[in-house]
């Protein structure tokens, strides 16, 4: 074998000797291995005759040589890997000693102060002690919360609210002006995006970050002061004046709007003074405050629709960091104003939590993308670079930001309610709002609309967690998109939000989820839905047949803290061009709760998986029980109509009755997900693994014994927990539907679920006369007074339908009542036998 050696002109053999290259040999060798680092035999036989200077070299000796040349290669890309992982292990040592510091500076504060109360309390009155306490106890933040009197703001006076901003954020970036606590589910590690801290008693809500990235310091300081390209919440930064200052920095005066996140509260704005300069030390500061109080200078006056909220001294240090990259700290502190929304919303605007997710750590991962982008440069999925993607996933939620906050300025106005005040409607005729929105679609049908409608409403959603519901939007989307709007209606739409309306769901083929790209912390996902079959029948001259949705997701992982999840989505035509029209709807639900989510972010979305086996069957409702059984979020809807003005009665029809019938199917998907909200709501199926389902597959069982005298089960172990496992798991299709005389399915086995192509969540749209056919439902009018008086009846073979209006031929059925407690009936149960699809 040959031994690996850094020398390019020699090789060793086995018998010891080394083989010498000469310079024309090695830069030919090298050449061949670029085009192909490992030869096969034949190949490098073909390599000696192609290459006259290499016909003095045994095909021995040219195995030997790639051999050694792959070894070194291997070598130079572990020690590569090594000294990356090295360089961030220092640097990350060097914030964690800096962490270390400051911690002990916090810690003699601390010690010097309580010293000092305690001789206070034992020398003064008790009216004294409460004053110095309070003296004593506010002292390390006292500058945060004092009254100034009018600042000037005159260039000089400028400038010397510049160095008390620089101040005040140094001593909150590596001092102890504010207490900082790590961020739960934010420990620091050489795989971790930084140091995560949030505030602890102070003024306002405050986030503080440390971390590496890969990026020089004036490209991170030029990426953070165009903040509307990371922060998604930020509709506008506008520099109004510009001032120089002696020691080359500069200081700008900044006017700066905020989205509001949901329908319940007004967006925030901001006026501010930006301060950009070099330290003796070479690190580049830019810091910021609010302008609240000045004279003799430039004010922004109150605009309309806005809340003026606060920064106080905020900003980024950055250090060039020993070998490439920078280290960055960066401070949030902000009063967002928290009086000015419903109290249920307070906890958004009053969480450290959240602004660290919404702010700074987004600021973190946003230029760690872009240091991703810069090293890897190649074509991503559909011939996509990633800022291309990233671009996309950008204008999806501003989009979605715009229609959510329906802005004057940016054309939209309100109409009338139709006297519930459910759903707000807007309308929106700008050109620039309807620039390109004449979509083209694969079968040749076009849009031709003049305005955009965007109906909009938020809900309370309790103990769902948002990652959980999220999840299950994006996956099951047929379980709360279907809706039966009349063609008219359908017909004024030419480009529908999540499918085009009046599209029974229940109708087309099904959605492809293409994935495109995640984000490089995998915080977002961009995927292409394609939606095949859209419409009632293939002679449907109004709808498209296939239709393509560029859809966002984020939020997804369960354990995130103050962090909100998005699903938002729009209608694409095939071409899919960077700059192609996009008229964004969705959903978004933000936790109310400051506390971690301790559910597993790997749980299924099926409901069926408490059926799993082992101890672990409840795990499902225990987890919201006992982890999430009083949280509460709120979830916003919006979606966007183009149409046809003269439509517009019509189409705000539609609208208001497309989004309340998406409301009731996401609290129905809500409930399912909640387990602790069930039991108390008749008529409602039972997801598995609460008691009540283990009630129902005792009665069912029970009944089919009273009423047929035999064992519906073969021989199981006592419990309920085994009937109802073995009910779920019975080879036959068992289905229970309520008493009533439109009867709706409530229930139905792991089979029964397959048969009628559904599941638990949408079972209960399922009416029992839907699945029959004329035949059926003759032979079931027959039989069921014998089911009522006798208790059961047995109903020959035939076929039947699935949701998905599939024939289902079955061999025979069996449909008995089930008894509960009381000896009344609760419901009846069919069981198919032998079913199978035509």
């Amino acid at each position: 074998m040959a031994s690996c050696k850094d020398g390019k002109t020699s090789s060793v053999m086995d018998n010891g000797k080394y083989v010498r290259y000469t310079p024309e040999q090695v830069e030919a060798l090298e050449r061949l291995y670029h085009d192909c680092p490992k030869p096969s035999s034949m190949r490098r036989q073909q390599l000696i005759r192609e290459c006259p200077i290499l016909s003095n070299i045994e095909p021995k000796q040219i195995k030997v040589w790639f051999q050694n040349r792959r070894c070194r290669e291997k070598q130079r890309k572990e020690a590569s890997r090594l000294q990356a992982v090295n360089r961030k292990l220092t640097a990350m040592n060097k914030l964690l000693m800096e962490e270390n510091d400051r911690l002990q500076k916090q810690v003699s504060q601390l010690v010097y102060e309580n010293g000092y109360f305690r001789r206070q309390t034992h020398s003064t009155t008790l009216a004294t002690k409460d004053t110095s306490c309070e003296s004593v106890v506010t002292s390390g933040q006292h500058h945060l919360t004092s009254q100034h009197p009018p600042r000037d703001a005159s260039p000089a006076g400028l400038l010397s609210i510049a160095e008390e901003t620089l101040t005040e954020f140094l001593s909150k970036a590596t001092g102890t002006a504010v207490e900082w606590v790590q961020m739960p589910g934010m420990k620091p590690g050489p795989d971790s995006i930084g140091i995560i801290a949030i505030s602890h008693g102070c003024t306002g809500v405050a986030a503080r970050a440390c971390g590496l990235v890969g990026l020089e310091p004036t490209r991170v300081a030029e990426i953070l002061k165009d903040r509307p390209s990371w922060f998604r919440d930020c509709r506008a930064i506008d520099v109004l004046n510009v001032l120089p200052t002696a020691n080359g920095g500069t200081i700008e005066l900044l006017y700066m709007q905020l989205y509001a996140p949901t329908t319940l509260a007004p967006a925030r704005d901001f006026w501010l003074l930006r301060y950009t300069t070099v330290m003796d030390d070479g690190s580049l500061v830019v810091c910021e405050r609010s302008l609240g109080n000045t004279q003799n200078g430039p004010s922004m006056p109150p605009v309309q629709n806005f809340v003026r909220a606060e920064i106080l001294p905020s900003g980024y240090l950055i250090r060039p960091c020993e070998g490439g990259g920078s280290i960055i700290h960066i401070v949030d502190h902000m009063n967002l104003e928290a009086w000015s929304v419903p109290e249920v919303l307070r906890p958004l605007y009053e969480s450290s939590a959240v602004l660290a997710q919404k702010t700074t750590v987004a600021a973190l991962r946003y230029l760690r993308q872009i240091a991703q982008e810069v090293s890897q440069t190649n074509v991503t999925n559909w011939g996509r670079r990633p800022a291309a993607l990233r671009a996309l996933s950008q204008r999806l939620n501003r989009g979605f930001n715009e229609a959510l906050n329906g802005l004057t300025d940016e054309g939209w106005s309100m109409l009338g309610s139709d006297g519930m005040d459910d759903i707000t409607l807007l309308v929106n005729s700008s050109p620039d709002k309807l620039m390109g929105l004449n979509l083209s679609f694969t079968n040749g049908f076009s849009s031709l609309s003049n305005a955009v409608m965007c109906a909009k409403a938020s809900m309370l959603l309790q103990n769902v967690p948002p990652a959980i519901l999220l999840r299950f939007l994006r996956e099951h989307r047929s379980e709360w998109a279907d809706n039966n709007i009349d063609a008219y209606s359908a017909a004024a739409i030419k480009v529908g939000p999540c499918c085009l309306p009046g599209a029974r769901v229940g109708n087309f083929g099904g959605q492809v989820i293409l994935p495109l790209a995640h984000t490089v912390e995998h915080e977002e996902l961009l995927e292409v839905i394609k939606l095949e079959g859209v419409g009632h029948s293939p002679e449907d001259a109004i709808m498209p047949r296939d239709m393509f949705l560029l859809q966002l997701c984020s939020g997804m992982d369960e354990n995130a803290v103050g962090t909100s999840a998005e699903l938002i989505f729009a209608p694409i035509d095939a071409s899919f061009a960077d700059d192609a029209p996009l008229l964004p709807s969705g959903f978004r639900i933000i936790s109310l709760e400051s506390g971690k989510e301790s559910s597993s972010p790997n749980r299924t979305l099926d409901l069926t998986s408490a059926l799993e086996t082992g101890p672990a069957e409840n795990k499902v409702g225990n987890d919201l029980h006992t982890n999430g059984g009083t949280s509460r979020s709120v979830m916003t809807i919006a979606f966007q109509f183009a149409f046809e003005s003269h439509m517009q009665e019509n189409v705000a029809s539609m609208a208001r009755q497309y989004v309340r019938s998406i409301i009731s199917s996401v609290q129905r998907v809500a409930l399912a997900l909640s387990p602790s909200h069930l039991g108390s709501h008749g008529g409602l199926r039972l997801p598995l693994g609460t008691p009540e389902a283990h009630t129902l597959a005792r009665w069912i069982c029970q009944s089919y014994r009273c009423f047929l005298g035999v064992e519906l089960l073969k021989s199981i172990a006592e419990g309920s927990e085994s009937i109802l496992k073995s009910l779920w798991h019975h080879s036959d299709a068992i289905i229970c539907c309520s008493a009533k005389a439109m009867p709706v399915f409530t229930f139905a086995n792991q089979a029964g679920l397959d048969m009628l192509e559904t599941t638990l969540v949408a079972l209960q749209d399922i009416t029992l006369e839907k699945i029959f056919d004329d035949h059926g439902k003759k032979n079931l009018c027959t039989e069921f007074p014998q089911i009522m008086q006798q208790g059961f009846a047995c109903l020959q073979g035939g076929i039947c339908l699935s949701s998905m209006s599939r024939p289902i031929s079955y061999e025979r059925a069996v449909a008995w009542k089930v008894m509960n407690e009381e000896d009344s009936p609760h419901c009846i149960c069919f069981m198919f036998v032998n079913w199978s699809f035509v």
